[in-house]
C-alpha cells in the first residue's frame, strides 16, 4: 500500500511529546486553537474570580460605611430602622461574601499562583543541571535543589512585590453604596484590589514555600530493600500503571504517537502473565495507578473492562485510581483541544471513570465522610445517583452536568479497609488538577480537603499499615532530564506541601504512583515512593517491557517495610 494505515501518520503524533519537541507542539497549538474560545476560558477561569476577590472589600467597606453614617443618626426613627435592615443583610451577606472571596481566592492560587513557583523552582533546576551535570554526585544534586528553590522564591517574590506596588496607586479599598451603583468607575480598582492581594500573597508565599523546600529532606535512590523478617505479615503487591488503553485494534496512544505499541495485545499478555503468577503465587492486590486509558474514550473503557472480565480472580484484587488521561481532556490530533469549565465533557469523563472503578471494585472500597470514618461503600454513595448520572450521559447537557458538580471529588479519598487490626488497607486518591487544557492536561494536585480526609482516615485505623495510592508523582526525582517538558506540568503542584504531610504516616505507609512511567524506587525523608513504569507504554511492539510485584512486610520495630520487588517482563510481538 501507498500509505498502510496500520503504520499511523503524523496525525498520530500530533500530541506525542515524544515525538514532537514542547516548541513544536506550541507551534501547532498556536495554529489550532479557538482565541474566542480561549479568552472566553480565561475569563470564566481568571477574570472572574479576580473581579470578585478585589470586589469582596469595596462591598464590605460599603457596608460598614453605611452601617456607621447610620449609627450617627440614631436619633431619627428611620435611621434606627435603615441601621436594622443594613445590619440584617450584613449578617446573612457577609458569611457568603467572605465564602466567594475566600474560594476565589484559592481558585486563584491553584490556577497561577503555586503553577508559578513550581514551574520557576523547575526552570531553575533544569537550568542549573544542565551548567553542571558533569562530575554531580547525589550529594550535590540534593544542594543545588535547594539553592534552586531559595532562588525561585527570591525571584518570584520580588516579582510579586513589585507587581503589588505598581498596582497600589489604582487600587481602591474603600467605597459607599453610591460607588456600588456607579460599578463602571470601580472596574479599575477591583483588578488592582485582586492583582495587589493575589500578588503581596504571592510575595510572602513564595518565600515560605522556598524555604521549606530547601529545609525539608530531599528525595534520594533507595539505599536498600529491607530483608523479610521470618514469619512476619507481608503482602504481595503487583503495581500496574498507564496501560493507556486504546480503542482500536490499531490504535496509537498519545504520548508515543507511531514510536510507541500498537493496539491493546501487550495490555492482554499482561494480565495473562499476571494470572500464571497469581496461581502459582497467590496475590493480595493488583493496583492500577492511573491512565487506564488514553483518553477516557467509552470504547477504550469497554476494552479495559472486557479484557478484565477474562481474568476474574485478578478483577477481584484490582484497586485503580483516576490518571489524567482518564479524566483531563486530551486529543491525539489536536494539542489545543479546550474544554471551557462548565462543558459537559470533563464530567461525562469523569463519570465514566467512576462508572468504571465502581464496577471493578465498588463493593470493596469505601467512602470517608469528614470526621474520617470509612461510611458506605462506593457503590452505595452512588446508589442515589444512578438516575441523574444515567440520564446526563445519555442526555448531556449543561444544567445536568451542572447537578453532578462535586460528586466526582467527594468520593476521594476511597480506601480499601485493611482486614483486620494489622492489616494493609489502600487509600486511592484522585491527584489530578483542574485543567481543561489539552495543553496542561498533566497537571496535578491533591487537595486539602482530600489530604485531611486521608490523615482523618489513617487515623482511625491506628494499627493498620497502608499503601497510599495516587497517580501523579510526588516531585522530580534525582534523575537526568533531558528536555524541560519532562519535569514541568507533570509532578503534583503542591507536591512538597503534600510529602509533608505524609510524614507522620512514614512508618507504617509506602506511597506508591505513576503518571512519568519512570522506573523508581527511593525515600524523601522517612516516607518510601515507589514510581511504576508503564508495561506498555515506552517501546515499540517487538520490545520487552516489564512490571514489578512488590513485597511490603512488617518489621521487628512494627514499621512497614519493602523488600526486593519481583521484576516481570512482558515479551514483545
Amino acid at each position: 500500500m501507498l500509505l498502510d494505515p496500520r503504520h499511523g501518520d503524523f496525525e498520530d503524533n500530533a500530541a506525542s511529546p515524544e515525538q514532537r519537541s514542547l516548541f513544536a507542539i506550541m507551534g501547532s497549538l498556536l495554529v489550532e486553537i479557538s482565541p474566542a474560545k480561549l479568552l472566553f476560558a480565561w475569563t470564566v477561569s481568571l477574570l472572574l474570580p479576580g473581579v470578585l476577590l478585589g470586589l469582596a472589600p469595596l462591598v464590605a467597606s460599603a457596608w460598614i460605611s453605611s452601617l456607621s453614617q447610620h449609627v450617627l443618626a440614631l436619633s431619627e426613627v428611620g435611621a434606627v430602622l435603615a441601621l436594622i435592615v443594613i445590619a440584617a443583610l450584613g449578617w446573612l451577606g457577609g458569611r457568603p461574601l467572605l465564602q466567594i472571596a475566600e474560594t476565589n481566592f484559592w481558585s486563584l492560587n491553584a490556577l497561577a499562583v503555586q503553577p508559578s513557583y513550581a514551574f520557576t523552582r523547575e526552570a531553575l533546576r533544569h537550568l542549573a543541571e544542565l551548567l553542571w551535570r558533569t562530575g554531580s554526585t547525589a550529594a550535590s544534586r540534593m544542594r543545588l535543589r535547594r539553592s534552586c528553590s531559595i532562588g525561585a522564591g527570591m525571584l518570584l517574590s520580588a516579582g510579586a512585590a513589585l507587581i503589588a506596588v505598581l498596582a497600589w496607586p489604582v487600587s481602591q479599598w474603600t467605597a459607599t453604596v453610591n460607588d456600588l451603583v456607579l460599578i463602571h468607575r470601580l472596574v479599575v480598582p477591583t483588578f488592582a484590589n485582586a492583582v495587589v492581594l493575589v500578588s503581596s500573597y504571592l510575595a510572602v508565599a513564595s518565600l515560605a514555600w522556598s524555604v521549606a523546600d530547601a529545609s525539608m529532606d530531599q528525595p534520594a535512590d533507595l539505599a536498600g530493600f529491607d530483608a523479610p523478617p521470618p514469619g512476619g505479615r507481608c503482602w504481595r503487591v503487583a503495581h500496574l500503571s498507564d496501560l493507556h488503553v486504546v480503542g482500536e485494534r490499531y490504535g496509537f496512544r498519545i504520548e508515543s504517537g507511531t514510536a510507541g505499541p500498537r493496539g491493546n495485545q501487550r495490555f492482554n499478555r499482561v494480565l495473562a502473565r499476571l494470572a500464571e503468577i497469581h496461581a502459582v503465587d497467590p496475590l493480595d492486590h493488583v493496583l492500577i495507578s492511573g491512565d487506564m486509558t488514553d483518553a477516557g474514550r467509552p470504547g477504550e473503557w469497554a476494552e479495559f473492562l472486557d479484557a478484565l472480565a477474562g481474568h476474574p480472580e485478578l478483577a477481584a484484587r484490582i484497586v485503580m485510581l483516576p490518571g489524567n488521561h482518564d479524566v483531563n481532556v486530551v486529543d491525539r490530533a489536536n494539542p489545543a483541544r479546550l474544554d471551557l469549565p462548565f462543558s459537559p465533557g470533563k464530567r461525562l469523563r469523569q463519570m465514566r471513570t467512576l462508572s468504571a472503578i465502581a464496577a471493578v471494585q465498588g463493593d470493596r472500597v469505601r467512602v470517608i465522610d469528614d470526621s474520617g470514618k470509612p461510611s458506605a461503600t462506593l457503590n452505595q454513595s452512588l446508589a442515589s445517583y444512578r438516575d441523574r448520572i444515567t440520564q446526563f450521559a445519555q442526555h448531556g447537557g449543561v444544567r445536568r452536568a451542572a447537578a453532578l458538580r462535586g460528586l466526582f471529588d467527594d468520593q476521594f479519598p476511597m480506601i480499601l479497609p485493611p482486614d483486620r487490626d494489622g492489616g494493609l488497607g489502600i487509600a486511592v486518591l484522585n491527584s489530578n488538577a483542574e485543567t481543561h487544557f489539552s495543553f496542561t492536561n498533566a497537571l496535578g494536585l491533591v487537595s486539602e480537603a482530600q489530604t485531611r480526609r486521608l490523615e482523618a482516615a489513617i487515623r482511625h485505623f491506628p494499627t493498620a499499615y497502608w499503601t497510599i495510592a495516587l497517580h501523579h508523582h510526588l516531585m522530580e526525582y534525582p534523575m537526568p532530564v533531558k528536555t524541560f517538558a519532562e519535569r514541568i506540568g507533570t509532578a503534583l503542584i503542591n507536591g512538597s506541601w503534600f510529602v509533608r504531610k505524609l510524614q507522620r504516616f512514614s512508618d507504617r505507609s509506602v506511597v506508591m504512583h505513576g503518571h512519568r512511567h519512570i522506573d523508581w524506587i527511593g525515600t524523601c525523608g522517612a516516607s518510601k515512593i515507589v514510581s511504576a513504569p508503564s508495561p506498555v507504554m515506552g517501546a515499540a511492539d517487538d520490545a520487552v517491557t516489564y512490571f514489578y510485584i512488590h513485597t511490603m512486610v512488617v518489621g521487628p520495630d512494627r514499621k512497614l517495610c519493602l523488600a526486593e520487588p519481583e521484576r516481570v517482563e512482558i515479551a514483545g510481538s
